[in-house]
């Protein structure tokens, strides 16, 4: 062999070398790579968006499902909706959401697409997206009576506690030490004490306890626990039933789990835009609802959902 021959073999040699070797490099530069230990819990991925799984063996036959999709069948639009008996992982990745394992309020794990990020003032909301938050019911507490609710005359209607004053012009309603509860009746009220957190003079009414256990909403009716949001009328109008996805499972105080339906009732002078406001009722049902589903995490309501619908319907009726 001449020495041109044998240089020829040896680069010939070099790249095919190469070559074989570049799949087993490339295997784990993309961004979809699945993690899994070998155990039950998922595993974040490095570099990755979220919790995931390792994908099901029908995986290669869903790709082709949603390949075959997309060419329409005929007589069908291209793009067209198909059936995907891989039930919602399947779904999920035949939209091209990435998929992700999740395990939601004391709920065995349920494949989901990724949830959207956050919701920050900065970006804005993504579209269908409301803030979520939480309002409740505070109590009147032990302490100096060094603060005055006024009526909506402006006649003294209570001494309470400075920090039961600063809840209760916040959060709209309360409960006096008496038993009685007390309501929002109108803002701009020049004897009334400003209220720190939202920059208001607000006076109150009295309500009878038994018919307002929890004080009286923007539509004249008793707001109740984990029932009533609050909304900005002009993007909500009052009376909407909802149903919040994310919110379903949620552990109820006396047992049980949420629906995911509600009721919009009530208005804040802080609820603007598209925002739903949870009243919980108490401040410690607040606290926990805060640590499993978080405000401004974010959801997507639907609104006047038939299911919910039939729900207040029969509430009304009863």
């Amino acid at each position: 062999m001449t020495s041109a021959a044998r240089a020829r073999a040896l680069v010939l040699g070099g790249i095919h070398a190469f070559l074989l070797a570049l799949p087993a490099g490339c295997a784990t530069k993309g961004g979809a790579d699945w993690v899994h230990d070998g155990s039950s819990e998922p595993q974040i991925a490095r570099g990755g968006g979220g919790w995931l799984h390792e994908p099901s063996p029908d995986d290669g036959d869903r790709d082709r499902r949603a390949s075959a999709a997309v060419d329409g069948a005929p007589g069908e639009a291209p793009g067209a909706a198909q059936a995907d008996p891989g039930g919602a992982a399947g779904a999920a990745s035949a939209q091209g959401d990435p998929v992700i394992l999740v395990r939601e309020h004391g709920r065995p794990a349920r494949a989901t697409p990724a949830p959207a990020p956050a919701p920050q003032a900065a970006q804005g909301l993504a579209p269908g997206m409301f803030r979520n938050t939480y309002y409740d019911f505070p109590s009147e507490g032990e302490g100096p009576k060094d603060a005055v609710l006024y009526g909506a005359a402006c006649a003294p209607l209570a001494s309470v506690p400075r920090a039961f004053h600063d809840q209760v012009c916040v959060q709209g309603s309360g409960r006096l030490a008496s038993g009685d509860t007390v309501s929002f009746a109108r803002r701009g009220c020049a004897c009334a004490d400003v209220c720190p957190r939202t920059g208001q003079q607000v006076c109150f009414e009295r309500l009878d306890p038994r018919r307002f256990p929890y004080g009286r909403g923007a539509t004249g009716r008793p707001i109740t626990p984990l029932r009533t949001v609050a909304v900005d009328s002009s993007v909500i109008p009052l009376g909407t039933s909802l149903f919040v996805p994310e919110l379903v499972g949620l552990p109820l105080p006396g047992g049980g789990r949420h629906d995911g339906c509600f009721l919009a009732e009530d208005r804040g002078i802080k609820v603007v835009g598209r925002q739903i406001d949870v009243f919980t009722g108490d401040p410690a049902v607040t606290a926990r609802l805060n640590a499993l589903f978080p405000s401004n995490r974010g959801v997507r309501p639907v609104l006047d959902d038939a299911r919910c619908r039939a729900i207040f319907a029969a509430r009304g009726a009863s």
